[in-house]
């Protein structure tokens, strides 16, 4: 009797582990189908799945709620930065510095810059050998230019917040705001004591991307200069009233300065290339499969006889190169200064939901014999001439390309 009571005792101990195993097994793979098929709290529009990608998402919602559960600072999650950090990640992992998603306020500075507008005061900032934030060049006609703000001031704090650590976007994104309103820029410049403070009321600040001077050479020769700065939105109109008064004037020699040119829209390059060929392609487009678009002169240009100098310096990227490409091409102007930047891809921008938006890097561009400016690393000019560093002032740049004018 023992010994049967035994055996049921063990029989029903197998049962129970047996049980306990499969029950284990069970919650397990109930717990994998949980998160693949886990869903956050924020709503997501999910779309159809983009064809032949088959990816596992089990454990981004994994990781997301892992974050969102245990880290430290709750107030610090917020799904819709996640959101948005898990899409810029995804596409810089691309690896293509000039293929980027933008968020909502990204997207409206991209915008105001292409516009050649926006509300501030009016300043271009940059840093000094020792990192601190700087004016580059306060803007003619604006409160910063008004308010006596000057090149070179060293910016410590805007409105009460230290500038030290502070990236460029961050600044910017403090300095720009509403029309009417106020922003302290905290300032100490070479010689002071003291810092001091510059309350700015801001304003729209359009920012012109053509200037037109004249010079005169030691033989009496009158030289436009035409400063092309970017290819924005207003280039085209810009550009024609500058063109205008050239004609008006009637130089003896042009220069087209495109140094710290950062580029713009293709088209815009095409127009402004147009100016000075009289026939011929301003650049060609290559896509992923190497099938190439010719862009050809698109107009009449008004001073294809002109003689002509392009300036450019490693500042002069994208649109300026194309631009400066054609014209050493097809042997229209000498270019005269340093190495260019070196950029020769085409980004197609567009607008995406909820005021973010991307560009993606869809084509490269050539210059009309085919030369591709990512494979030299820039354009090397026909005539080498570098900054004089001591005394920024003494353009020698622009004084050997007068020269080459007499």
């Amino acid at each position: 009797m023992k010994e049967f009571l035994r055996k049921i005792n063990l029989r029903q101990i197998l049962i129970l582990i047996l049980v306990f195993i499969l029950g284990w097994q069970l919650g397990h793979r109930e717990l994998d189908l949980r998160w693949k098929n886990y869903q956050p709290a924020l709503t997501i529009e999910n779309k159809e799945p983009v064809s032949n990608v088959n990816v596992d998402f089990s454990l981004f919602w994994k990781t997301w709620d892992l974050v969102s559960r245990t880290h430290l600072e709750k107030s610090s999650i917020d799904p819709q930065k996640l959101f948005y950090g898990a899409i810029s990640g995804m596409v810089s992992a691309i690896g293509d510095p000039y293929t980027v998603f933008l968020p909502p306020e990204e997207q409206k500075s991209s915008k105001e810059d292409l516009n050649g507008a926006f509300e501030g005061v009016g300043i271009q900032l940059g840093f000094n050998k020792d990192k601190r934030l700087v004016v580059i060049a306060p803007l003619d006609g604006t409160p910063a230019k008004q308010a006596g703000v000057k090149a070179e001031d060293i910016i410590i704090k805007i409105d009460d917040e230290d500038t030290i650590n502070m990236t460029l976007p961050e600044a910017v994104k403090l300095i720009r705001g509403p029309k009417g309103s106020k922003v302290v820029l905290t300032i100490i410049r070479d010689g002071d004591e003291e810092p001091k403070d510059f309350e700015l009321t801001r304003d729209t600040i359009l920012v012109k991307s053509v200037e037109v001077e004249y010079k005169l050479t030691e033989n009496n020769k009158n030289i436009a200069i035409i400063k092309l700065s970017r290819f924005a939105e207003r280039t085209k109109q810009e550009w024609e009233e500058g063109v205008a008064d050239i004609l008006d004037n009637n130089p003896d020699g042009l220069i087209l300065d495109l140094r710290n040119n950062p580029g713009g829209f293709l088209e815009g390059a095409v127009f402004i290339g147009s100016e000075f060929l009289k026939d011929g392609n301003v650049v060609l487009q290559e896509d992923s499969e190497g099938k190439r678009i010719n862009f050809p002169v698109e107009r009449g240009g008004k001073l294809t006889e002109i003689e002509m100098v392009a300036l450019i310096n490693k500042g002069s990227a994208s649109a300026s190169e194309i631009v400066a490409g054609a014209l050493q091409d097809r042997k229209r102007a000498q270019l005269v200064g340093v190495k260019s930047f070196g950029k020769g891809t085409i980004q197609e921008a567009q607008d995406l939901e909820g005021g973010t938006g991307i560009h993606i890097t869809v084509a490269k561009w050539l210059t009309p014999n085919g030369r591709w400016v990512n494979d030299t690393e820039g354009f090397e000019p026909d005539v080498v001439i570098e900054e004089d560093k001591d005394n920024p002032d003494n353009d020698l740049q622009l004084l050997k390309a007068l020269e080459l004018l007499e």
